[in-house]
Parts: structure tokens; C-alpha cells; sequence
């Protein structure tokens, strides 16, 4: 199991973490984790850990609700972490509108700052699109060079024909095994077999039927048996395809 996007930085493991990701990639059945940075800690923080295990890897940005960090020395320290040999993507970035907060104008600066920086870099990236679906449409158009994955997507079926005509990756996280979840198992079960990746954003969406404790990437085979079962086809066959999709976009060598 490949888990695309997880959060191991976060205070949450700070009693267990070693314990629990020897575990994970030792008898836990995950063989790839990408940890995601929000700021410059959180992604110092990601490489640390990436650096510190085989099969974990790291993705640094600046998530929309730090946007008001930006800075072209933080752009400058990003490009810098992008050419470090764990690094695989630029990430989390994006628009998250549910707040309010930071402006939606210092939202669009950072994340056209940082795709602007993917472009150059030739890096793929790990969008974040929270309630902001059709801005966050519109900016990717801008950059028509640039792709990577809509991490936990949450947006119609509609929508994510025209992320796919454009190159990008969907991925799902627990949310899909929510009651409530009308929109994600209708993309799932559409998404073309190599745009798909599978995610745990741990320690958050834990998974039914372990809603509410604390995710991990173990909790993996919960989506995983969710997107095996609305795309109907075998688990092997949903583990297989989102970690060789995972490996494709992140190239990463299994």
C-alpha cells in the first residue's frame, strides 16, 4: 500500500512515531509514504523523516492557510528543498476558502507563486482545494506545464474529466468510506485505472470503521477496499494500480 499524502510531522505522534512507522513498514503491508509539508518547518520536518526511512519520502510547500508567509526568500528556500533526493513534490499548496481566511488574493498569489516555482523546477504537485474548486480550476489552466494530484478530491465528476484531460492525478482518502459521501465513490468508480492514487491524510479522515481515532497509513486498506469495491474489481488490483500510479507521478523507482 502506497499512501500518497500523510502528515507524520504532526504532535499527534510525537509519543510513538518511530515505533509506529518501523511497524507500518515492516509488517504493516505499506511500502511507500509521502510526508507533506505545510510550511518551511513542516517540510523541514518531512525530509527529516523521509531521510530517516526507506520507503518514506518527502513533498514541501506552503499550504494556503500560511499564505501570508510568502516571500521570495521562501521560495528560494523551497526551490532549494525540491533538489534534495527525497524530495518528490511541491506540496501542499492550494486554495482553501471554507475559512476566509487568509484572503482568497493572498491565497491566489501563493499558489500561482509556487506553481509558477513547479514549472520552473519540473516538479509535480499536491493540490489542496477546499470549497474553491472553480478558482482552483481556473489557475491550473494558467500552467498548462505543470501537474501532480488533487489530494482527498472532493469536487463532481464533471470536474474531474477536465483535471484528468489535463494530465492530473485524483486521489481519495477516507472520506470515500464516509455514509455521506455522495461525490467521491462516483469518481472514483469513473477515474480512468492510471489517474488514481489512495492517501490517509494522517493523522485526519481516519477511515470508517475507525472514524474518529487517530489515522494511519495501516488504515489504508479501509479506502482501499472502498475503491475496490465501487470500481469493482479485486483489492490486489486497486493496491496495485494506485501504488504504480503513485511511483509514476512521484518517479519513484518500486
Amino acid at each position: 500500500m502506497f499512501d500518497s499524502h500523510a502528515h507524520y510531522d504532526d504532535r499527534l505522534y510525537d509519543a510513538d512515531r518511530e515505533e509506529l512507522l518501523g511497524r507500518l513498514f515492516g509488517q504493516g503491508g505499506v511500502t511507500g509514504v509521502v510526508a507533506i509539508g505545510c510550511d518551511l518547518a513542516s517540510s523541514r520536518a518531512a525530509i527529516a523523516l523521509a531521510e530517516a526511512h526507506g520507503g518514506m519520502y518527502a513533498a514541501v510547500g506552503l499550504h494556503p492557510e500560511h499564505a501570508e508567509a510568502l516571500s521570495p526568500a521562501l521560495l528560494a528556500e523551497l526551490e532549494t528543498m525540491l533538489g534534495q533526493q527525497k524530495v518528490v513534490s511541491l506540496g501542499e499548496i492550494g486554495l482553501d476558502y471554507h475559512y476566509e481566511t487568509p484572503s482568497r488574493d493572498a491565497q491566489k498569489a501563493a499558489f500561482r507563486a509556487q506553481l509558477a516555482l513547479a514549472e520552473r523546477t519540473g516538479m509535480p504537485v499536491s493540490i489542496h482545494d477546499r470549497d474553491a474548486h472553480g478558482d482552483v480550476l481556473a489557475i491550473l489552466r494558467e500552467f498548462p506545464n505543470v501537474t501532480g494530484v488533487l489530494h482527498s478530491f472532493s469536487g463532481s465528476v464533471e470536474l474531474a474529466k477536465e483535471l484528468v484531460k489535463m494530465g492530473w492525478y485524483l486521489s481519495f482518502s477516507g472520506v470515500l468510506t464516509f455514509k455521506n459521501a455522495r461525490q467521491a465513490p462516483e469518481v472514483a468508480a469513473w477515474v480512468p485505472s492510471d489517474r488514481y492514487l489512495v492517501e490517509t491524510d494522517a493523522p485526519y479522515l481516519t477511515p470508517v470503521p475507525h472514524r474518529g481515532e487517530r489515522n494511519d497509513s495501516g488504515m489504508l486498506r479501509y479506502t482501499l477496499q472502498k475503491l475496490a469495491e465501487v470500481r469493482g474489481v479485486p483489492f490486489e488490483t486497486a493496491e496495485r494500480e494506485t501504488e504504480e500510479n503513485a511511483r509514476r507521478l512521484f518517479r519513484i523507482e518500486s
